[in-house]
Parts: structure tokens; C-alpha cells; sequence
């Protein structure tokens, strides 16, 4: 059983370590099960390395990033280090990696499984059946433009600056990701801005138009305000295939869907870059929900959406799309036999804890494997 696929695994702070811990025992049910080996190596990230090195994200990792053939991120944050420098925050160890990858494009889906339908914001008619995939610029526009800073005028007053750009090179590469998924779904594109007021908006429409009409003419392209998008994703989500955005409403936006699932803690992503002349692209993978420190350390995180970070993983980069369907199964009888975390708990349902979640999903897969 040769180990071929490399993998690098960034367990970060707060319940990262926690629910990745489910995670490996997964990774070594398939060795034993599926007879399938991953090169692992682990890593530092976000404030776990700024404890070992003084960097929310060493060299050290980036070079281990870019050697692996996919990564597997927790999370980063905490308020141990909410007193820090903004040059020191935990959460720039996810951004350095995005940018240092060149991970463009993430794609966050929000899915409502049918034993949740219940445990959704929203009425049962409304979500059920719901199956949206947000697209997301993830290494330009105003989290990264320039200029941005805190500094102080003449007067003695502070001014805080942050800067939207985007090249048409940016918009148009993120947008084909955006109609290439749509063409594998129901053929439909949302895309997002702020075209009446930012100039940035205007040429987002502009470029994505162009991508649209050249190339995808069999794709059916909608322009939508993202304000109004963030309305007509509670008003109608179903209208919704494929959701392309900027990084900051598309940040907005797929945290918003998150909350139509039922919980955060259910909801995977990727963030993938360009394929290369050899087939390959950096792809990183990671649960949508943050470190919670609130609960970390009581065994009670739901471990699903680091779960299905790593089914997206194997999908995604390895192509190994009858194991990830394998674990997705699993995971719907599992919550269909009425186990619940403290996130997605419903009346008459058994609340257990993180363990017994990822113990639960192993005998599934074990009857499913049998």
C-alpha cells in the first residue's frame, strides 16, 4: 500500500485540534479498511504558531503547503491573542497561505442534508432540498488591497483605510471556476456586486459579462446586488445554483447560507488555485465555522464539517469520488439515527459529543464498508 498522496494537515487553535483529531481516525480507517495511504505531515498555523515562532504563519508551513498535494486547515484564533498587533493576528496564517498558494478561488457549499431540514432558520419549505455553491475571490479585493492602515491627521484624529481592487485578470479567472462548477450543476450563475455605487462593482459586471458571453454562452448568467442577494437568500434560497463574489460578500454571503443549513458546524469548503501545466493545483480545505474558543477543550464541536472539508479533499484533489460519497452517506445516516451535537440539537434527539460523532460515523462506515 504505497502512500502517494501527499498531505499536509494544519490543526490550528481552539476546536481545530479537536474535530481534525476525528479526522485522522478516519485517515486510518481507510488505510485499514479501503487500503488507502496518505503521506501525512503536520504543521503550525495561526496562534498555536505564533506560540513556536512568533509567526501566525512560518516559512516553515508555507514550504510544506507548497510540497503537499493538498492541505487540511482547522481553524485559527482565540482571545488569547486578540491583544497582539494586527501584523501578528492568528487569522493572517490563513490569508499568507491563500496568497502564497495562490488559492483564488473558494467554493463554500450549503447544503441542507434532510434529517437537518428542521434545524434550519428559515421554514422547512423553504430549505429543503437546498443545494447552493458560493464561489469566492479569495486573494484579492479589500483584504488585501492597498492602501489600508489606521493613521492620524493633522487634527489628531485617526483614520482607518481599506482598499477594494480587482484586475480584470482577477475577476475573469474566478468567474470561469464559477461557470465551469455551474455546468456540472444546473447551469445557473448569481453574480454579485455593488455596480451602482463601486466602481470596483462596475467592472466585476463588466468582466464576468464578457467571460459569460465568450465562453460559457450555455450558461445562464444573473447580475444581482448583493444586498439583494443577502435578502433573496432568505426570502427564496432555492432560487440559487452556483453564488459568485468578491472576497468580502462573498465572505458575507456564505456565512449567511451557512446559517440556512442548520449550523455552521455542518458546512465544508475549499479554496483551490490554478491547475498547472502538470494536472496539479494547491488546493487548501477547511471547515467554514471558526476556533470557537468558547467550547474548546469540552469535547462538544461538532467534527462534521472538518469531515466533510476532508471528503471535498479527497473529491477534489485525489479523485477519489467513491470515498467521499462513502463518508457524505455516512454522515446522512448518522443524523438520520438522531444523533446530534450541541449545534445542530432538536427535540427528541441524543446530544453527544465530538468523540461519539466521529465513533458513530466510523460504524457506519464500517456496515457500509462490510
Amino acid at each position: 500500500m504505497t502512500a502517494n498522496k501527499k498531505l499536509l494537515i494544519l490543526p490550528g487553535d481552539g476546536i481545530g485540534p479537536e474535530v481534525m483529531r476525528e479526522v485522522r481516525r478516519l485517515i486510518d480507517w481507510m488505510a485499514h479498511r479501503r487500503r488507502v495511504s496518505f503521506d501525512v505531515q503536520d504543521g503550525l498555523v495561526g496562534g498555536a504558531a505564533l506560540d513556536a515562532t512568533g509567526s501566525p504563519c512560518p516559512d516553515g508551513t508555507v514550504e510544506k503547503a507548497r510540497a503537499a498535494d493538498a492541505v487540511l486547515f482547522g481553524s485559527v484564533g482565540g482571545p488569547k491573542w486578540d491583544a497582539l498587533p494586527f501584523e501578528q493576528r492568528p487569522e493572517l496564517g490563513i490569508l499568507r497561505l491563500r496568497k502564497d498558494l495562490g488559492l483564488f478561488a473558494n467554493l463554500r457549499p450549503a447544503v441542507v442534508l434532510d434529517p437537518l431540514v428542521n434545524a434550519s432558520s428559515l421554514k422547512p419549505d423553504l430549505v429543503r432540498g437546498l443545494d447552493v455553491m458560493i464561489v469566492r475571490e479569495s486573494t484579492g479585493g479589500i483584504y488585501f488591497g492597498e492602501p489600508r492602515g489606521i493613521e492620524t491627521g493633522p487634527d489628531g484624529k485617526r483614520r482607518g483605510v481599506d482598499t477594494e481592487v480587482y484586475t480584470e485578470d482577477e475577476i475573469a479567472r474566478v468567474a470561469r471556476v464559477a461557470f465551469d462548477l455551474a455546468r456540472s450543476r444546473r447551469n445557473h450563475v448569481t453574480s454579485v456586486e455593488k455596480a451602482n455605487v463601486m466602481q470596483s462593482g462596475r467592472l466585476w459586471r463588466a468582466v464576468v459579462s464578457e467571460v459569460g458571453k465568450a465562453e460559457y454562452p450555455d450558461v445562464e448568467l444573473q447580475h444581482m446586488y448583493a444586498d439583494n442577494c443577502a435578502m433573496q437568500l432568505c426570502a427564496r434560497p432555492k432560487q440559487f445554483d452556483v453564488i459568485l463574489g468578491s472576497n468580502l460578500f462573498g465572505d458575507l454571503l456564505s456565512d449567511l447560507a451557512a446559517a440556512l443549513t442548520g449550523s455552521i458546524g455542518m458546512l465544508p469548503s475549499a479554496t483551490l488555485g490554478a491547475v498547472g501545466p502538470d494536472g496539479r493545483r494547491n488546493a487548501l480545505y477547511e471547515p467554514v465555522h471558526g476556533s470557537a474558543p468558547d467550547i474548546a477543550g469540552k469535547g462538544v464541536a461538532n467534527p462534521l464539517a472538518q469531515v466533510l472539508s476532508f471528503a471535498m479533499l479527497l473529491r477534489w484533489s485525489f479523485g477519489m469520488e467513491e470515498d467521499a460519497k462513502l463518508i457524505e452517506d455516512a454522515i446522512g445516516r448518522v443524523l438520520a439515527g438522531g444523533m446530534r451535537t450541541a449545534d445542530i440539537m432538536q427535540p427528541g434527539m441524543a446530544r453527544v459529543g465530538t468523540g461519539v460523532m466521529g465513533e458513530a460515523l466510523l460504524r457506519e462506515l464500517d456496515k457500509a464498508a462490510a
